[in-house]
């Protein structure tokens, strides 16, 4: 059953669990983790709100959104297209590998990683099997030495602000540090979004628990080589008969389902950017000076150094590098299965392995020309990409919800307490969006 909820770990370890999330609690304490838990814990129930979809009709939530308005796949194309291509993810890869090494061009490292990225997608048999693999080899290496690591620096003062940052007691501040000199809305708003997947990206959801064989349509053909694929790939589900027997199987893959969730996704992505958070916040402490963007991932390394041994701080190093490395390869399949997939929902003629290969290679391109332009700044262009992506959560979850009600049996729909969590996981997500916009803008036009 392991497999898709380590596919969506993977997309959100490289974004909200160990830049956002960590970079906030060094600015601001721990006061705001609260936050973080929270975020993961609406997303849990927004991807498994998408899986029921495709579980039940063998087909992506994109096919049914489709069935809703004709004209949502523009939407898709354009908002997925708009938010990720900022190379924000890999850029920090490569500086805090550069920085490791001693090579100061870190925009080379990562247009090169953006090739390699490529390179193994396109070469890979099983698309989804090589993402698998990757990030099953990589999160079961580098959660386990980021827990050691923390284990071994933090103290119980550290425990005992945590504790009171989960329940949002900050240093002088209760929730949210408003009042705070630096605070940004925009950048609350985009770490709430990346508490996990973020964006459309939980959307991909859809496409792996299809590939991995889950649910009662299962047996479609998942995306794979290219060059070798020459059959064309059907993206439509089927119905199954509701009788007793189906739906009685139905809520025994919806019971594996969720704990395959609840345990992969939720609980270890949890605890990820609990200890990320510890330890940023903990090691803060010795900083000296005026941290900004990466500066505090730097820091976390001499402090490890010192208190610990210099190879301890490479060791460190080396697997944030590689964790976001497999983010942004995970970032670039999952970005270019949803636009694919609605490419040929506006147009079946177009074979979807292909458009999917071409799209992986587009946005590699315009990735290296954002880095050749100078826009390089990595904090700048993960919280860019952030902000962008809280604004498509907030209408992918309406849409969501608008799908599993009009085009799910009332036997198969979600239950009241999942539908109440998905309309305020909704109003969140759109207060938020509303009210980060309007505070950018006071404070544009007042400066």
């Amino acid at each position: 059953m392991i497999g898709p909820s380590l596919v969506l770990l993977g997309l959100g370890l490289g974004s909200g669990e160990i830049l956002l999330w960590p970079y906030l609690s060094s600015q601001f304490g721990l006061g705001i983790i609260w936050a973080a838990v929270i975020g993961i814990t609406m997303q849990y129930f927004i991807n498994m709100e998408i899986s029921r979809y495709t579980i039940i009709k063998g087909e992506s939530v994109f096919v049914g959104f489709s069935k809703m308005n004709r004209s949502l796949p523009y939407w898709f194309i354009f908002s997925t297209f708009i938010a990720w291509f900022w190379p924000g993810i890999i850029a920090t890869s490569a500086k805090v590998f550069s920085i490791g090494i001693g090579f100061w061009r870190f925009d080379y490292l990562a247009i090169c990683a953006l090739v390699a990225i490529g390179i193994v997608l396109t070469l890979g048999k099983s698309v989804y099997k090589t993402v698998e693999k990757l990030q099953k080899i990589i999160i079961c290496i580098g959660i386990p030495s980021i827990i050691i690591i923390t284990l071994s620096i933090i103290t119980p003062q550290d425990i005992n602000i945590l504790l009171k940052g989960l329940i949002g007691i900050g240093d002088g501040y209760r929730f949210i540090p408003l009042g705070h000199e630096g605070f940004s809305l925009f950048v609350f708003l985009g770490a709430l979004a990346y508490a996990g997947a973020g964006g459309n990206l939980n959307l991909a959801q859809s496409f792996y628990v299809k590939e991995k064989g889950y649910g009662m349509c299962k047996g479609k053909i998942g995306i794979s080589n290219a060059i070798l694929n020459k059959k064309r790939i059907d993206i439509e589900g089927k119905e199954f008969d509701l009788n007793k027997e189906n739906i009685s199987i139905f809520r025994r893959w919806w019971h594996n389902i969720s704990l395959e969730h609840f345990w992969i996704f939720l609980v270890t992505g949890a605890v990820t950017i609990i200890l990320l958070a510890i330890l940023a916040s903990s090691t803060s402490q010795f900083f000296t000076g005026d941290v900004q963007g990466l500066d505090f991932l730097i820091n976390e390394s001499k402090i490890i150094a010192g208190i610990l041994n210099p190879i301890t701080a490479k060791v460190f190093i080396a697997i944030i590098s590689i964790m976001l490395f497999a983010t942004q390869l995970t970032v670039l399949d999952s970005t270019s299965r949803i636009i694919a997939e609605n490419v040929v929902l506006i147009n079946r003629n177009i074979n979807i392995a292909r458009a999917y290969y071409l799209i992986v290679w587009l946005q590699i391109i315009v990735g290296i020309i954002v880095f050749i332009a100078g826009f390089n700044d990595p904090i700048l262009l993960v919280i860019t990409g952030a902000v962008l992506n809280a604004i498509s959560m907030f209408v992918h979850i309406g849409l969501t919800r608008m799908l599993n009600k009009t085009y799910l049996h009332k036997s198969l729909q979600p239950s009241f307490l999942r539908r109440a969590i998905l309309n305020l996981s909704w109003l969140v997500f759109g207060v938020l969006s509303v009210w980060a916009i309007v505070d950018a803008l006071t404070k544009y036009f007042i400066d």
